[in-house]
């Protein structure tokens, strides 16, 4: 009997664009585009498999749902599954990784370059016709240039390495923080200090998971290194920033920017504490969202539902 499968959040991986043909084949597919915290219960009662991607779900919800067997996280972070709560019950859960290194490389350096060349703001200034009142070459704001520049990369994991590669094409130096150095895999990047990390970089980039550890990693102390014209880039977790720490510093340091894809919160509430700063970029947490990505995410995930079915479970983290 082919199994129930059931997908909770179906619409930011797949909003229309691509296929789940491949999951479907594998069960009965029932696929719904958002579900509500609340609801999770009632339309997982019935599966075997649960395909879902920010939805906390723990004792209290795997004790009402019997028939479940895998959970299939739509992502690379799964701390939104209680994992112990998952080994009482008997439930696998696998997530899925590498799926979206190039684009959040890409999008982390597209912030870089928002902060360096300022094309969104001038193009506005052209296209309201400011380039008509000034002579035929006019900068807004002092363009950098990324060449001789050093970027520092808070974690090396796949995505971080990929950067470097970016960076290191455009003639930057790259030094990095990360819990595991190697620098024998490495030779062309530089293992540093954290402390060192903040205070010779012109770009830092955070590319670290989130932990206990390094919750609120950057705050005021971490800020205050940073040199006067720093660009700080966070496409990894909102949570490794203390957020109204980096407001207060923005703010007294005018000539510093952060380019930020995530937030502790998301979506953010109206008034946020970073909506509105001049030196603050912000994107909605869709530096993974090429459509690209999203399909290997899709295959990652189907093919994580094929290995489990066949009694040899992949990306198994429980």
């Amino acid at each position: 009997m082919k199994p129930n499968i059931v997908i909770l959040e179906g619409q930011t991986t797949n909003p229309g664009d691509l296929s789940w043909s491949s999951i479907e084949n594998q069960g009965i597919l029932t696929v719904y585009d958002i579900t509500k915290q609340k609801d999770i219960v009632a339309r997982g009662r019935d599966a075997s498999i649960i395909i879902t991607n920010k939805l906390s779900i723990g004792s209290k919800e795997l004790q009402q749902l019997p028939l479940l067997k895998l959970i299939c996280q739509l992502a690379t972070g799964y701390d939104n599954i209680d994992l112990d709560a998952a080994r009482q019950y008997g439930v696998t859960v696998c997530n899925a990784v590498g799926y979206s290194t190039d684009s959040v490389a890409q999008h982390a350096l597209a912030l870089i370059l928002a902060c360096t060349n300022r094309v969104f703001e001038h193009n506005l200034f052209v296209q309201k016709g400011g380039w008509s009142k000034v002579q035929w070459s006019h900068s807004l704001f002092p363009l950098r240039e990324l060449s001789g520049l050093t970027l520092g990369i808070y974690g090396f994991g796949k995505i971080g390495q990929k950067l470097s590669q970016y960076a290191q094409a455009l003639g930057m130096k790259i030094i990095v923080h990360t819990r595991t150095p190697r620098p024998e895999s490495f030779p062309s990047v530089s293992f540093v200090s954290l402390h060192s990390l903040f205070a010779s970089s012109d770009v830092i980039s955070l590319h670290a998971p989130l932990s206990t550890d390094n919750h609120h990693v950057v705050d005021i102390k971490m800020l205050t290194l940073l040199k006067e014209d720093a660009i700080l880039v966070n496409t990894g977790r909102g949570a490794l920033i203390h957020e109204e720490d980096l407001r207060t510093h923005l703010i007294n340091h005018p000539t510093q920017t952060a380019a930020l894809d995530v937030l502790s919160v998301e979506p953010p509430p109206e008034h946020h504490c970073l909506i509105g700063l001049d030196n603050c970029i912000l994107t909605p947490h869709n530096a993974w969202a090429t459509r690209q990505s999203r399909a290997r995410l899709i295959d990652i995930v189907s093919n994580n539902i094929e290995a489990f079915l066949s009694g040899s479970p992949i990306n198994v983290l429980t």
